[in-house]
């Protein structure tokens, strides 16, 4: 597995880099600049109406692209995925189809493991190298449960009868 960048959950300034913002709005400008200057200087003039449509709606649609890449660009190292990989697909597949490939093929969060510092990924009940338990889970069926939970939700187990570990029994009370 790769090892992921770590970024805080709390900080919202890693969502969308500069240099992406820069670029989108680099394309909006240049949208811009084709639209009104470029455009009208061929030989059928454009409706005022259908211009100021598509001036908006094209600047848009190439100012998310930009976002989209930076997004993906900041996003992948986060679930240790190739951030140059994705950003490429991103950027080469026409239509957005690069954006959802990599929202469909996406994999989870990847954090560390108190006890001995691997990288697990966030859905993860237990450790796979110390066997330290992550997460509330059913002792039964093994799907995670609430740590206020007194039986679990999907096969009716008495969660009382699997002794937690103490550091969950203290986020129960």
């Amino acid at each position: 597995m790769r090892v992921p960048q770590s970024i805080a959950a709390n900080e919202d300034s890693w969502k969308i880099p500069a240099w992406s913002i820069m670029a989108a709005a680099a394309a909006f400008v240049l949208v811009e600049y084709y639209v009104w200057l470029v455009l009208p200087n061929g030989r059928q003039p454009i409706p005022l109406g259908l211009r100021i449509y598509f001036n908006i709606s094209w600047g848009v649609v190439a100012a998310l692209y930009f976002l989209m890449v930076g997004y993906v660009s900041k996003d992948a190292p986060r679930r240790a995925m190739s951030a140059r990989f994705w950003m490429l697909l991103c950027f080469v597949m026409p239509g957005g189809i690069g954006a959802v490939l990599y929202f469909l093929l996406r994999a989870p969060l990847v954090s560390r493991c108190p006890t001995c510092g691997t990288h697990v990924q966030n859905d993860f009940h237990f450790c796979p190298q110390c066997d330290y338990r992550l997460t509330a889970s059913c002792g039964n069926c093994f799907r995670t449960v609430r740590n206020s939970d007194q039986f679990c939700t999907r096969c009716g187990h008495e969660l009382a009868i699997d002794h937690l570990p103490a550091r969950l029994r203290t986020l129960a009370d």
